[in-house]
């Protein structure tokens, strides 16, 4: 069997249904026989262990385990969808607290059974924050821990090209930046649509009123998918981060935006989507480009990211900005 690597792979929160999602997508994309799958809760990630079981997967040693020691010890990547989930009429942010603490522990976690783990993809929410979280508790380098973000650009495509009546993949260069979810910005001046600039269908083909409704429907899609499934969505998630964690192992490159550790003379200090490249040497992110309406689009997300990580500072969560080479001296 032709496997990415023969390194040990962690799904964390193996037992709902983005965490076996996550199992049965790295299984048929022969990303590593070596996987272990995680959760505290014992008899969900025994179904799923089994359904695994009978799925007749060749040549992989699953194993699972409710033991962080157990889990984390010898990983050199991990997947965590270990969070509490969003229920209807719930935002990211309510999750706040909650999934904040999960994150420290996770964090924690890393840098004492697995300190030499080579990448970790975080996609519990608020992501933008549990990302940044782990990072800082973790002690590794900002290369070395994505947020998945690619899900609002991936929505933001999917809109686009339904909207033209086209293929999905006949739709490039729709990104989001900024924080994850009700609060992304929506990049559209470098989309195209078989090869036509979308600026050029915005205004015929498209009105400004439309526009405006679809920029909308791309923001709440998550809550949307809660109104039609009745539970956050799964297999978008699942699939994503998998294909995050696929890039780290050596797989094919990552293009579509992660979430990653930014501070430079535009954005200090916090997790946000940006233009990204993730490979086997880890996240690598670019300068983001747009109008001027979707540069102050991002500016204001930028700012809601700033106030929710000065929240959980003064939750006690992390430290403030000044004291956190003192948990993590490569921040």
């Amino acid at each position: 069997m032709n496997f990415l690597t023969n390194e040990k792979l962690v799904i964390v929160g193996a037992g709902g249904m983005i965490g076996s999602n996550m199992a049965q997508t790295a299984m048929m994309m022969k990303l590593t026989p070596n996987i272990c799958l995680y959760d505290v809760y014992e008899p969900g990630l025994k179904g799923v262990v089994e359904e695994m079981y009978h799925c007749g997967f060749e040549g992989v040693n699953l194993t699972w385990t409710t033991d962080p020691e157990t889990a984390f010890t010898d990983a050199k990547y991990i997947i965590s969808s270990g969070g509490a989930p969003r229920k209807e009429g719930m935002t990211r942010e309510d999750l706040l607290k909650g999934n904040c603490q999960i994150a420290e522990d996770f964090g924690k976690n890393v840098k004492k059974y697995c300190p030499d783990v080579k990448h970790v993809v975080v996609i519990f929410n608020p992501a933008d924050l549990t990302g940044l979280v782990v990072l800082l508790h973790s002690g590794l380098k900002p290369s070395q821990v994505t947020t998945l973000a690619a899900l609002d650009s991936t929505r933001l495509q999917s809109a686009i090209a339904k909207e033209c009546g086209v293929p999905q993949s006949s739709v490039k260069g729709a990104h989001t930046f900024g924080g994850h979810g009700e609060q992304m910005a929506v990049f559209a001046s470098k989309v195209t649509v078989d090869g036509k600039p979308f600026t050029e269908i915005l205004g015929n083909e498209i009105s400004a009123e439309r526009w405006a409704e679809m920029k909308v429907e791309v923001i709440q899609g998550g809550s949307n998918i809660i109104k039609l499934r009745g539970r956050s969505s799964f297999q978008s998630p699942a699939y994503n981060s998998v294909c995050m964690i696929a890039a780290s192992m050596g797989g094919e490159k990552f293009e579509w935006p992660a979430g990653c550790y930014v501070n430079n003379e535009k954005f200090q200090n916090v997790m946000m989507a940006m233009p990204t490249v993730i490979d086997a040497t880890g996240v690598h992110y670019g300068e983001i480009c747009g109008t001027e309406e979707e540069m102050a689009a991002l500016e204001k997300s930028y700012r809601h990211l700033q106030n929710m990580r000065d929240e959980i500072i003064s939750l006690g969560i992390i430290p403030a900005v000044a004291d956190w080479k003192t948990v993590n001296p490569n921040l």
